[in-house]
């Protein structure tokens, strides 16, 4: 991961890291990557099931329920496990999180075992209740998914008025009180949005936007082509590197990440089974904290 608005822009200083003495378990979440124990975020990819059908799904998930996930059981070991190593931060995706009736629980759960709790969603059934919920039990951060402005958005998700749906979904989490940012997976069929999307961080003050390639897995094997060539990634990256400037010069900083792929650095992302409660694999999303 790339923090382009750290390393670009200055926004973040020596001082801000000594302050906290780099412990993961006491730095902010901005300043996670400048830990110096180096503890994982763990992505929990604890559902595949999900209510859309996106073209470029690395799990091929459908709003259908699948046998094998963890047991509550379980679910809750995996938590105490996680909390006793001392991961930081557990991210809880899928699929689609909000489907899982026990998100909140868990989230919850986790919280108050002394992780941050944050999930990664396409953010359409956070209602102003939901939102609510998740602000009452600790959540740090929720990230949504967008692929472009709304015609583009609704074809990638498969489902029209998902665009509408996703803003209502940001709504509801800022008038809640909890931080909530954009996740944008760049391919040919939207790289020409970029734009559009830092019009609406601005337009609707979301403070956070992470930027990634496309996981050749599921669904999105099939448009794998569609991913951008070497020279097409630099222009992308030349044009969010010029907007995140343009931002901080006009004094409106956003924090601005670009993800080589969904599985980069210390981050581990957990799709267990419950046959043998272990981890299968590594794929698919990313650490939105």
């Amino acid at each position: 991961m790339i923090g382009i608005s750290k390393l670009y822009c200055s926004t973040v200083e020596p001082s801000d890291t000594l302050r906290y003495a780099r412990h993961s378990g006491q730095l902010p979440s901005h300043l996670l990557q400048f830990s110096s124990d180096k503890k994982p975020v763990v992505v929990w990819n604890m559902t595949r099931r999900c209510n859309l059908r996106c073209v470029h799904c690395y799990a091929q998930s459908e709003d259908i329920s699948y046998d094998n996930e963890l047991t509550h059981e379980q679910s809750l070991a995996m938590i105490d496990d996680l909390a006793k190593f001392g991961a930081p931060v557990l991210l809880l995706s899928g699929g689609e999180p909000l489907v899982h009736p026990r998100l909140a629980e868990y989230a919850e759960y986790a919280v108050k075992k002394g992780m941050r709790a944050v999930i990664s969603t396409n953010g359409t059934l956070i209602t102003k209740e939901k939102a609510k919920i998740l602000k009452a039990i600790g959540l740090s951060y929720v990230g949504i998914s967008l692929d472009g402005l709304e015609e583009t958005h609704d074809k990638f998700r498969g489902i029209k008025g998902s665009f509408q749906k996703a803003l209502q979904g940001i709504r509801n989490c800022q008038e809640a009180g909890i931080k909530v940012g954009l996740r944008f997976t760049i391919n040919k069929r939207n790289v020409h949005e970029i734009p559009g999307i830092f019009d609406l961080l601005e337009k609707m003050d979301i403070p956070r936007a992470c930027f990634y390639h496309l996981v050749y897995s599921g669904r999105a094997s099939a448009i794998a082509d569609e991913d951008l060539s070497h020279e097409e990634t630099r222009e992308a990256l030349d044009v969010i590197m010029a907007r995140t400037r343009d931002l901080h010069d006009r004094n409106l900083p956003k924090e601005i990440l670009t993800v080589d792929n969904h599985a980069d650095g210390p981050y581990r992302i957990l799709i267990p089974s419950a046959r043998s409660g272990k981890g299968s694999r590594c794929a698919g999303t990313s650490s939105d904290e």
